[in-house]
């Protein structure tokens, strides 16, 4: 009998993609059991990354001798705050294991086979084309001690950034799936100018997923941000750190008073600055963040290399007068965004993947 292992990985991937984002520094991963051609139970990450997928599938598994498990990262091998999930794998006398990919993590790297082997345990590593860059933050996360960078921005189809009589550029479906892809991302960054000019409140608005709240980071170096704020309703329930710089210290009492979290820095010019801001941010358990800027820091990020996935939202409609900071088509050809097959009712998006590492 041929058994079909892409069918099960596609499946644990599928979970994986539930919490993506929602698990902290640890990788978000889905866990599949099958016996005797049934699957007996699943897994996930959970919330803030712990317990881990595998040990979320059979922990309450009673029967589960002889079974294989297909999760879409290598089990982890180490003592950390939780018991490696090679433990309880062992422990439920499952017989085979297929994992998508190997941990990056130097203390599980390549490690699992040889345990898992040690005890009796077949384990093969399966590659699925679908999902071959699923974990390509977790990967940079583990190289670079950064959060992995995503940037939005919306346009009209005459390459406008504004429209001067209407809050959006695009769609509905077009905004759904900004918040749906703010629920993907642990932590947002925007500027004070940003925020003052759309009185943004940054959050996921999508039934089922309107209780993910992305800690939001607010760069103000001169401390502009208004005092009365949309947003401002929502500091008890959420992280909202504002990032100035350290002479400001006396002026920033008021936003300390309203719950504003407040970060230092020296400066915000090059591309060490950003580096070592990024570094604080991962420092802080933040490993997915989103930018939600104007096009001149968009475009600063850009230039010094500090993006790794840029999504455009292009509508379908024209400005014209009613448009405001033009983008020359050059600009877009210059980074080269590929057009996207996704339906968002008339408006196009296009997407860019940045390999700087």
């Amino acid at each position: 009998m041929i058994i079909n292992h892409n069918y099960y990985l596609n499946l644990a991937f599928q979970l994986a993609e539930i919490n993506l984002g929602q698990t902290k520094l640890n990788p978000s991963v889905g866990t599949v059991i099958v016996k005797n051609d049934t699957i007996i139970s699943s897994g996930v990450t959970s919330i803030h990354g712990r317990p881990h997928s595998e040990f979320n599938a059979l922990n309450n598994l009673k029967d589960c001798s002889g079974a294989s498990l297909y999760t879409t990262l290598e089990p982890c091998t180490h003592y950390g705050k939780t018991p490696p999930c090679t433990n309880i794998i062992i422990k439920k006398k499952i017989k085979k294991v297929f994992y998508a990919f190997e941990d990056p993590d130097t203390r599980t790297f390549k490690k699992a086979k040889k345990i898992l082997n040690q005890n009796g345990i077949k384990s093969r590593l399966i590659r699925i084309k679908k999902y071959n860059k699923f974990y390509k933050s977790y990967f940079l996360n583990k190289k670079l001690f950064i959060p992995f960078v995503t940037a939005k921005i919306a346009i009209s189809k005459d390459f406008f950034t504004v429209d001067k009589k209407n809050k959006w550029i695009t769609n509905e479906t077009s905004r759904k799936k900004v918040h749906l892809l703010r629920s993907q991302h642990d932590c947002i960054l925007s500027t004070s100018k940003s925020i003052n000019n759309d009185d943004s409140l940054l959050n996921c608005r999508i039934n089922g997923l309107d209780n993910n709240k992305p800690a939001l980071f607010i760069i103000d170096l001169k401390l502009k941000l208004k005092k009365k704020l949309s947003l401002n309703k929502y500091l008890k329930a959420r992280k909202t750190f504002l990032i100035t710089r350290k002479n400001n210290a006396n002026q920033t009492l008021i936003y300390k008073k309203l719950g504003y979290k407040i970060i230092f820095i020296n400066k915000l010019n090059d591309k060490n600055d950003f580096n070592i801001l990024y570094k604080r941010i991962y420092k802080m358990g933040f490993s997915r963040m989103l930018i939600e800027t104007g096009l001149t820091f968009l475009n600063n990020l850009i230039k010094n290399k500090m993006i790794n996935d840029l999504y455009i939202f292009k509508s379908n409609r024209k400005l014209g007068k009613n448009g405001k900071y033009y983008i020359a088509p050059s600009y877009l050809r210059k980074i080269n965004p590929k057009l996207l097959t996704i339906n968002l009712n008339g408006d196009n998006l296009l997407k860019k993947e940045f390999n700087y590492v």
